[in-house]
């Protein structure tokens, strides 16, 4: 039996120097006492699992809207490919394997309904109100939003994970880290976590690509990773069957995760990164690709915005879902009695557009559908 003492204990023997341990963390807002068999990273991870927002993920959009299909990614099953792979990546470096996967666990849990054509529409709306930002409104949600606890708003996380969450960058991630010592780098545990995210929805949009039919197996023959992990696996375009599909995603995920582990590896050397505080305060980002794989993956990310993303079908349907969320904010406003008492009254206390913005985010796809023909069709029993 181990208890979070000797858990801890562990940490400091088994870990990095660069690493975060536990028993260091900055803590939490509101004082609790500890766990007796779990540390503060572990409890904060469990924290977000049993979240109201981290099972609304199941039913919200990565690329293809849940009633595709019921084998396409959706921001639940994206946000737990994102956790293994950092998951493994933190083990091969010694950082902390349980604060990256929470940080991973809740890099989207501010997504709206429908992806990032939801976040545009919300965005527009609220321009005038403070906008919105999918990873500010990730970190709102464990701060304020959700009511799980009697004594304190939000789930009260530790700094270092709240940290993670609003320093989240990628190419469609943009960090807002007030309050969070924007001028310093993030943890490489939340580093690792961006890469994470890359490697995650790169590989995994591409499969589902494939798999829906939007992209076909001879627009990729220009693609440089594609013709690469084909000839690596001695498989011949002609030959790219569902089986050869599912060899040719591993092999990318592999090749990325182990470039950026090696990767790392060379920087910390080369800089000679011995703290945490030399993480915070190194002249770039340590986590990332070489040079090499570098150019070769930004080649396969401006293929998936070109003929995937920008593909007619996703984009008529999230030219749909800017509509739709359009019409929710707009009638919300100018009747408020349409919505649920609860929000009715947080809009008597707070910044009405603010309170309908939270409300519109934290739907799923099908419940925001489901309202929108409520409120819109006759027929519909509202």
């Amino acid at each position: 039996m181990f208890t979070r003492e000797q858990l801890e204990d562990l940490e400091m023997q088994r870990l990095a120097l660069y690493a975060v341990r536990s028993c260091e963390s900055r803590g939490r807002v509101y004082s609790e006492l500890e766990h007796p068999y779990r540390t503060a990273f572990q409890r904060d991870r469990d924290r977000i699992i049993h979240t109201t927002a981290f099972r609304r993920l199941e039913y919200k959009t990565q690329v293809f809207v849940n009633y595709e299909g019921d084998y396409y990614r959706t921001r639940l099953t994206h946000t737990i490919e994102t956790a293994q792979i950092g998951r493994t990546m933190a083990r091969a470096l010694g950082c902390n394997e349980d604060l990256t996967e929470a940080i991973s666990l809740a890099h989207d849990l501010g997504h709206t309904p429908f992806g990032h054509s939801g976040e545009i529409a919300l965005n527009e709306f609220m321009k005038e109100h403070g906008g919105f930002n999918h990873n500010r409104q990730s970190v709102r949600i464990v701060e304020d939003l959700e009511r799980r606890y009697p004594d304190f708003p939000g789930l009260n996380l530790t700094w270092e994970v709240r940290e993670g969450i609003a320093k989240h960058t990628t190419d469609y991630d943009v960090s807002q880290a007030e309050g969070y010592e924007p001028e310093k780098r993030a943890t490489l545990e939340g580093q690792l976590v961006n890469a994470a995210d890359e490697i995650a929805y790169t590989t995994h949009d591409l499969d589902d690509g494939l798999r829906s039919g939007l992209i076909q197996v001879s627009d990729l023959h220009g693609v440089q990773l594609w013709r690469e992990s084909l000839d690596e696996l001695g498989i011949s375009e002609r030959d790219v069957t569902e089986m050869a599909r599912h060899q040719v995603i591993r092999y990318l995920i592999n090749l990325e995760v182990t470039d950026v582990i090696q990767t790392v590896d060379s920087r910390l050397t080369e800089w000679s990164i011995q703290s945490v505080e030399g993480v915070r305060s190194a002249p770039r980002n340590l986590v990332g690709f070489s040079p090499g794989l570098q150019s070769r993956s930004r080649q396969l990310k401006d293929f998936l915005l070109e003929r995937l993303y920008h593909h007619h079908r996703v984009m008529r349907m999230q030219t749909k879902a800017k509509r739709l969320i359009r019409q929710l904010f707009e009638t919300y406003l100018a009747e408020p009695r349409q919505l649920p008492l609860e929000v009715q009254l947080e809009m008597a206390q707070k910044k009405p557009e603010r309170v309908v913005c939270d409300y519109i985010a934290g739907m799923t796809d099908r419940f925001a559908i489901q309202e929108y023909h409520k409120l819109f069709d006759p027929a519909t029993r509202g």
